[in-house]
């Protein structure tokens, strides 16, 4: 698509009657609750699915624009970013066959996509954030750059996604910026956010009613998860503004919590955050409905069985939650309400990022069964878990409800009580004890070993600075380190593997 044909596109959106907008809204979401009432999208059992993020680099190490027809051609998902890739799973039933299927498909596709862009040069990588830019320019120019066509901004390094061009030619571009800590950048764009990259793992509940009690389950897992899972605690070298020692010493384990929650946040309306509990699913339709339209769309109405509630899923796609639930369905019999677990960077291995999968679903599974009694903590000592999680990884001083009911802080305590209620949970959906075991165990040597890749970034950067390297040499020394360990391990082995050598 031609600059001068996108800002057209952009244009048209923006013309779009808001007022319209809301009452079809309105409309829909009654006819949604009618079917929700009438369990349209209940399920037989627990379903889980999974998107997966990357970013490319070229034989150098540096960050590369992904050919469009390259994305068309292995069956991945154009992103934000020329040189972000996304591949979304077909759900199966949590089991066994359905965990086996999911690791499978994301091997298969991962590994011929790696053979195909091989002869492109370039190679899809998984982790939290990139840090170095493409060869020839800085990552503040890369992101922040634009034109205007016709008045209309455009980013020059996104993709031709006409929603995420049209936000930054509405009012929402004055909080495009990034913030975080030591870090300033602003782009006027929602490019910042490209820096960053996720898995997400979906739970469908079977039955669409009782989604509040998983959802309450979730936030009260999402700081220990969220600890577990670090893995982006340095931006690009040029976009920070501390001194280098203390980007070292004090940088938040997730950084990209930070990435999205500055740039996609208006500052008397924030849209990204740790969303409140619900009490109906009835609850959660009106929160969506209620929440900000960045950019209201009128939309036409195609073959989905959900297009008739179009309006309310189009406002759904800017409810920007770390962890939201989500009701739709593109025909009445795969209509699901499920829960999407945000927070998670994308991690070393398809290993280890299955095994977060695996875990979320376990906890869903046998958390609400067995009625465990976390359900009761308060929504601030959730969230307050959260971000300490975010900052400081398993360093994290986090608070736990035993099964007994029993207030702690302890790690080890937190941890082996998580793990075997996940444990429970994927054998009671049929699992083996063995491989529930396999799929866990990535994480449970997280916690042995006191060790996350976020941590293991930052030693490695510590070690180069302390022996005289310069802070960008440093960085990117690590960076060529984590690429070559991933080289072996990506497909079949485990960030752990790593921890070895």
């Amino acid at each position: 698509m031609s600059g001068s044909e996108l800002a057209t596109e952009v244009r048209e959106i923006l013309d779009t009657d808001s007022e319209t907008f809301a009452a079809r809204v309105e409309a829909e979401i009654e006819e949604l609750k009618r079917e929700l009432h009438e369990g349209t999208f209940d399920n037989a059992q627990g379903v889980v699915g999974f998107e997966y993020e990357f970013y490319a680099v070229d034989d150098s190490g540096a960050l590369a624009r992904v050919p469009r027809r390259l994305l068309e051609y292995v069956g991945f998902e154009k992103e934000l970013g020329l040189h972000n890739a996304e591949m979304s799973t077909s759900p199966q039933p949590l089991s066994g066959y359905g965990l086996r299927a999911q690791e499978a498909e994301v091997q298969a596709r991962l590994s011929a996509t790696q053979d195909v862009a091989t002869t492109e040069g370039l190679r899809l990588v998984s982790d939290g954030i990139w840090t170095q830019p493409p060869v020839g320019e800085t990552a503040g120019s890369y992101l922040a750059d634009s034109i205007e066509e016709g008045g209309i901004r455009l980013a020059t390094n996104m993709s031709d996604a006409v929603r995420y061009h049209a936000m930054a030619n509405t009012e929402f571009s004055a909080d495009m910026a990034l913030d975080a800590p030591g870090v300033e950048l602003d782009a006027q764009t929602v490019m910042p956010e490209s820096l960053i990259t996720s898995i997400q793992p979906h739970y469908q509940v079977p039955q669409a009613s009782e989604l509040h009690s998983y959802f309450r389950y979730a936030l009260r897992i999402a700081g220990p998860l969220l600890a577990l899972g670090v893995n982006s605690p340095f931006f690009p070298p040029d976009l920070y503004t501390d001194e280098p020692a203390r980007v070292i010493e004090e940088s938040p384990d997730s950084g990209r919590i930070h990435v999205f929650e500055s740039v996609l946040n208006p500052d008397n309306d924030p849209k990204v955050r740790f969303p409140r509990d619900f009490d109906t699913i009835e609850e959660a339709v009106d929160r969506v409905a209620a929440d900000t339209t960045v950019v209201p769309e009128l939309q036409s109405e195609g073959g989905r069985f959900d297009d008739r509630f179009a309006h309310y899923r189009h406002k759904h796609g800017s409810y920007w939650r770390w962890v939201r639930p989500v009701i739709e369905g593109s025909s009445r019999t795969s209509a699901n309400a499920r829960i999407e677990f945000r927070p998670i960077a994308s991690q070393p291995t398809v290993r280890d990022s299955i095994a977060f999968l695996a875990a979320f679903a376990g906890l869903m599974e046998s958390l609400r069964r067995l009625e465990h009694p976390v359900y009761d903590q308060s929504w601030e000592t959730a969230r307050e878990n959260f971000y300490a999680a975010a900052d400081d990884g398993l360093d994290a001083d986090m608070e736990w409800v035993t099964a007994d009911g029993e207030v702690t802080t302890n790690t080890e305590t937190l941890y082996a009580e998580l793990f075997e209620f996940a444990r429970s949970g994927l054998e009671r959906s049929g699992v083996s004890p063995e491989e529930a075991n396999r799929y866990l165990r990535p994480l449970r040597e997280r916690v042995d070993r006191g060790v996350t890749p976020a941590s293991w970034k930052r030693t490695r950067v510590h070690e180069r600075f302390d022996a005289g390297e310069p802070f960008t040499e440093a960085l990117w020394g690590m960076q060529a380190e984590y690429l070559d360990e991933q080289e072996g391990t990506l497909i079949e082995g485990t960030f752990t593997e790593w921890l070895s050598q």
